[in-house]
């Protein structure tokens, strides 16, 4: 992969996982308020933060394990297309995570997920604006 570099290289010290750590979680939070902003648009002001902070942790991980196991034994039998159908399959299992999470439909779980992409490009554009400082476009994808 081009431009890749490891998180975490052999001889990391103790301060730089903790740091580490520390990104995360910031990260994590400013992730969730676009997601819990979503969730109480959509759920008409029942979304909690902690339902946006487990959506915002949930569904990155039920994709990517749904993605490799779809992509991993329907690629054994179909080839290099399984890779189109991983992609829908984990797309639906993360709107799984949204409507799981905030306890609602799959209209609503949909509509959080795009609402969020929406509220998160919006606030970087405002940051950008005010302060000279975006987010990183992987955020905005949801």
């Amino acid at each position: 992969m081009i431009g890749f570099m490891p998180i975490l290289q052999l001889g990391s010290s103790i301060l730089e996982i903790i740091i580490l750590v520390i990104v995360l979680i910031i990260m994590w939070v400013i992730i969730s308020i676009p997601v819990w902003l979503a969730g109480k648009a959509v759920t008409k002001g029942k979304a909690t933060f902690g339902q946006a902070m487990g959506a915002t942790l949930l569904g990155p991980i039920v994709f990517i394990i749904v993605f490799f196991i779809v992509d991993f034994f329907l690629g054994a039998v179909i080839g290099s297309t399984a890779v189109i159908f991983a992609y829908i399959l984990a797309f639906f299992a993360w709107i799984w995570a949204y409507k799981s999470s905030f306890h609602t439909g799959w209209l609503a779980g949909f509509g959080i997920a795009i609402l969020a992409v929406v509220i998160m490009i919006v606030l970087s554009i405002i940051l950008s604006a005010l302060f000279g400082v975006a987010l990183p476009s992987s955020f905005t994808s949801f």
